[in-house]
């Protein structure tokens, strides 16, 4: 699904070969340099995109008053600058270029490593003071010395693979990577309270999140033996610095190679100028490569997505990602459709409603996640806010709509690759509004409302008018002759089969125009919408 993009903002300094990209593409781009909060929504409030690094602070308060924007990039990995909630809140994609800086951040890492090993910043500053102490720098080899990787994703990986090259042996954690994956790249994967025993190095390769706030602690550190180093480029916060500090003077760490901190720049400069660390000042993608890197890559995944192609580095896109790749459009719109088709039954009782949705058939069951995004779209639309793919489920639960997922197996699945239906049910029980439908072809198209059914099937396109009749054998002529006196020109009209106690649904097509109908004694309307 493409986005409607046309004028991106870029901050923070990144590469200008991003902004070059984008204007190829035939974006309208403005490069600015770090803002205020107050400054970017000012300035916000004429772009559809912002483009930053890590200095910008994308509040919450940017996302409530730039209704405008859609998207927000990231150049690098981390998006802790960035409130993730609050842009899924307002149906805005966050992406970043996770590959991006992956070189670069893991060569820092190691180069901490080895620097570590023999001391080499507190031999260099020794030798330019004019001293001569070889003996006060004994160091330590690297080979057949143990380093625990905490975090094996891209980074992770690749610095196992390089410091496996110096002999060392590799333990790792990571809660979303088997064993048998992390034995392919060199790694015995442990739990995290195995780890720390054995490690003589310890670096940490994980997104600042409540989980791994403080990972390293005054706890984990007791529980390493004595001169353990810790190596930390990945983002601040993860190591608990005043532990770290307690842990350098009692002589349990050794040593720590720091390239970011809590506070950035730092104003407690204790950690930092203590002699067992070297430090550096965020610099683990600050390479030339790793910045034209991330800054191409951030562009070519807008331009992709402003194209209608894939959508990659998408941040808070989990549950809805398939619903946002062009292959199953189809599927996301026949939701939308059934979603609509729903949205009467809703009515103002949204509170703990409950929405069941169905499938019959391979084809729909293996989409159930781009079904259940476009109905909750197209249910919950005039509910809240913005209401798309990535806001609609945040908003179904602030409103307390549960949604379930099942799978028909028994009988024939219906037509084309299948069938879903959706039941909408009200918090007391007392009411509840069906609806099936199948793609023909790629359109949607709607086989059955309230019982009723269509043995053609309504193609969901256009402008379109649903009627209940009460059974009365004039409602069809009735309606016919309320259309013709309204001058509407129906383009179609379509009625459900009769049966038997259920109500009858007469779709109407239309050309543009809503026509004002008088009162009908034996059909009211249910729903005018656009499809």
């Amino acid at each position: 699904m493409s986005l409607d993009i046309r004028r991106v903002l870029v901050a923070d300094g990144i590469s200008s070969e991003c902004s070059d990209r984008l204007r190829q593409a035939g974006l309208k781009v403005t490069e600015t340099g770090k803002l205020s909060v107050d400054q970017l929504i000012e300035m916000l409030q004429g772009y559809d995109a912002l483009l930053v690094r890590s200095a910008t602070q994308v509040t919450g308060a940017v996302f409530d008053g730039c209704r405008r924007l859609k998207l927000v990039g990231r150049a690098g990995t981390g998006t802790d600058n960035i409130d993730t909630q609050a842009a899924t809140k307002h149906g805005v994609i966050v992406m970043n270029t996770p590959g991006g800086n992956t070189v670069s951040a893991a060569e820092h890492t190691c180069v901490l490593i080895t620097a570590l090993s023999r001391q080499l910043a507190a031999a260099c500053s020794s030798l330019k003071d004019g001293h001569w102490k070889r003996s006060a720098f004994v160091g330590s080899e690297l080979y057949g010395k143990t380093l625990a990787v905490l975090g094996l994703g891209r980074i992770g990986r690749q610095v196992a693979h390089r410091m496996s090259a110096f002999g060392m042996k590799v333990t790792g954690y990571d809660p979303i990577v088997t064993a048998e994956a992390a034995r392919q790249f060199g790694v015995e994967k442990r739990e995290l309270d195995d780890i720390w025993s054995d490690a003589d190095y310890i670096t940490v390769h994980t997104p600042l999140i409540p989980q791994t706030k403080r990972l390293i602690s005054a706890d984990s550190l007791s529980r390493c033996k004595r001169g353990v180093r810790v190596v930390n480029v990945a983002r601040g916060g993860i190591v608990d610095e005043a532990a770290l500090l307690a842990a350098l003077e009692s002589g349990q760490c050794a040593g720590a190679g720091l390239d970011v901190f809590a506070e950035e720049p730092p104003t407690d400069l204790r950690l930092v100028r203590h002699p067992a660390v070297i430090c550096t000042p965020h610099l683990g993608a600050n390479t030339g490569e790793a910045q034209r890197r991330v800054a191409v890559e951030l562009a070519e995944q807008i331009v992709s997505a402003v194209t209608g192609g894939p959508l990659e580095g998408v941040v808070n896109g989990a549950g809805v990602t398939d619903a946002l790749s062009p292959a199953n459009k189809p599927y996301v719109t026949l939701g939308k459709a059934l979603g609509v088709l729903l949205s009467p039954g809703l009515g103002t009782q949204v509170d703990k409603c409950q929405l069941q949705i169905i499938t019959a058939g391979r084809e729909m069951a293996e989409r159930q996640a781009c079904l259940r995004a476009g109905l909750l779209v197209g249910l919950l639309t005039g509910h809240g806010g913005e209401v798309n793919l990535l806001s609609a489920a945040p908003l179904a639960a602030e409103l307390g709509v549960a949604v379930s997922l099942s799978e028909h197996t028994a009988g024939d699945p219906g037509a084309g690759g299948g069938t879903v239906t959706a039941r909408l049910t009200t918090a007391d029980g007392a009411d509840t509004t069906a609806v099936t439908g199948t793609l023909r072809g790629e359109q949607a198209t709607l086989l059955e409302l309230y019982e009723a059914q269509f043995e053609t099937g309504v193609t969901l396109q256009g402008r379109m008018m649903f009627f209940q009749e009460d059974g009365h054998p004039n409602a069809l002529v009735e309606l016919i002759t309320a259309l013709a006196a309204a001058d509407a020109r129906p383009m179609s009209v379509l009625a459900s089969v009769s049966t038997s106690g259920a109500t009858q649904i007469l779709a109407v097509r239309l050309p543009q125009g809503q026509p004002q109908l008088q009162q009908l004694d034996h059909t009211k309307l249910y729903l005018q919408t656009d499809f």
